[in-house]
């Protein structure tokens, strides 16, 4: 298993996607959530074929906290089934991999809410 990983959901809105990056990083379970979209996505549901806007969160962290990132977005995510997939980090920046260990630390800090809300 590797150290790190990538992990990503999709939602609806960018509001959604916005309270899901601070959600994770108030609890310190990722260093870095990156929201891009909308994206049109193209998919099977419930026997059909469906298109609808989304934003995609990428979330950098441990790969050991990955249960409380899939736990913590379920709480929050409109979705009955929703995407999250965690790909593995082979090599990265060392200097990077540090920064994502050290912001994950279980050290209460400042909230991320005050940067987000910018």
């Amino acid at each position: 298993m590797t150290e790190f990983v990538q992990v990503s959901t999709a939602v609806d809105n960018t509001e959604r996607a916005n309270k899901i990056a601070r959600r994770l990083l108030d609890e310190r379970v990722a260093s870095c959530v990156q929201v891009l979209g909308p994206i049109n996505s193209t998919y099977w549901w419930r026997g059909r074929i469906e298109r609808a806007r989304e934003w995609i969160c990428f979330i950098k962290a441990r790969a050991d906290d990955y249960w409380r990132i899939e736990a913590s977005i379920k709480k929050v995510h409109p979705y009955d089934v929703p995407e999250i997939l965690a790909f593995p980090v082979l090599r990265g920046n060392a200097d990077y991999l540090k920064w994502i260990k050290r912001e994950t630390a279980r050290k209460p800090k400042k909230s991320a809410k005050a940067f987000l809300d910018r």
